[in-house]
């Protein structure tokens, strides 16, 4: 089967993921029904009132494919809501979401904000001096105390332990909006976005060029769910964790490739990919790591080698003239900003699918 925007039956339940298993909350008789996706009654999709164990969205490959599938359909119809201009859909209405930010970000605060008060819910913001994780206050009494007060949290942190940690106190859904390991939120966007533009994600090739941080991390964990052909390529010493590899290479869904050669690993792409060279945590490296990422810009050469069809995508920020130059993200067949704005719909699918709508 391909996985497009025509697929169908995709209510799928939850997968094993990695440490705890997580069951998706499908919705039956009032959920998502074919061309609309609607609301249903309230308190159904609490919880707290419910007893049951909230569902989290922490890694991609905690989920199974039905799932995975059905969170990019509803995306799309979502968006196609949204797009339309009709303010009635409001399934978040009287609901709230707090946003802890120990990483700051433009992307991930306007999508996730925006995103909840277009579906009619309020989103608060804590930045890095509201909450100091570990510092302050523990993360197993924040976790319990913002599950107090809202129905869902959103997390961006540093250590990928925060996140588990505020996910196993919590009684509400956590939501990861990122961490130094892995980034969900952004691939499955990226797969909504690859969708639109290529027609579907399976056996899609997917290149990455640059470090082999929690973007590729994401990508290998989605590959372990979903089938399409996934490299990396980067710098010796720069490779992405070899376990997170290994997860993606024994589901045996995807063709995995790590390669050291940018120019070969782009022929035949469908997409060429590229993040910074130093995170956010590493500016201090940015120095070293230029020196070191020689032969890894993307630049008009480079996509000439990966082919016509090989579109352009970037999580964002971009440095301009170091990991990608500006003709090749302002070219036509650059879909950074497309990709960009996706992130609020797919977030969007994860919000309401962990709330049970």
């Amino acid at each position: 089967m391909e996985i497009s925007f025509a697929s169908s039956g995709m209510m799928g339940a939850g997968a094993v993921g990695e440490g705890a298993i997580y069951k998706s909350h499908m919705p039956s008789s009032g959920g998502y029904r074919g061309g609309r996706i609607r609301c249903q009654g309230p308190g159904t999709a609490n919880p707290k009132s419910s007893g049951k164990k909230p569902l989290h969205f922490l890694h991609l490959d905690d989920f199974d494919k039905k799932t995975l599938v059905y969170l990019l359909k509803k995306a799309k119809e979502v968006k196609s809501i949204i797009k339309s201009g009709d303010k009635s859909f409001q399934p978040l209405k009287g609901k709230s979401m707090a946003m802890i930010f120990a990483k700051p970000s433009m992307r991930t605060r306007v999508s996730f904000e925006t995103g909840y008060f277009l579906l009619g819910g309020h989103a608060i913001y804590l930045g890095p001096d509201n909450i100091q994780m570990g510092k302050r206050e523990e993360t197993r009494d924040i976790s319990r105390v913002l599950s107090g007060y809202n129905d869902v949290i959103m997390a961006r942190v540093f250590s990928h332990q925060d996140i588990l940690d505020l996910a196993h106190y919590s009684s509400i859904p956590v939501i990861n909006g990122l961490t130094d390991y892995n980034h969900p939120c952004q691939i499955l966007a990226d797969a909504l976005t690859i969708i639109e533009h290529v027609g579907q994600i399976e056996d899609v090739k997917v290149v990455y060029v640059g470090d082999g941080n929690n973007i590729v991390h994401s990508w290998l964990r989605l590959a372990a769910v979903l089938p399409f052909q996934f490299t990396c390529a980067c710098p010796q010493g720069f490779e992405p964790d070899p376990a997170t590899v290994q997860i993606a290479r024994k589901a045996g869904i995807s063709k995995i490739e790590i390669t050291n050669d940018p120019k070969e690993a782009v022929k035949g792409a469908d997409v060429v990919y590229a993040d910074v060279w130093a995170s956010m945590g590493q500016k201090d490296e940015a120095s070293i790591r230029k020196q070191k990422f020689q032969g890894f810009q993307i630049n008009e050469a480079l996509m000439k080698i990966a082919g016509p069809r090989a579109y352009f995508m970037h999580c964002l920020p971009a440095e301009r003239g170091v990991e990608v130059t500006d003709a090749v993200i302002e070219a036509s067949n650059s879909i950074v900003f497309p990709q960009a704005e996706n992130r609020m719909h797919a977030q969007n699918a994860v919000i309401l699918h962990v709330l049970g709508f």
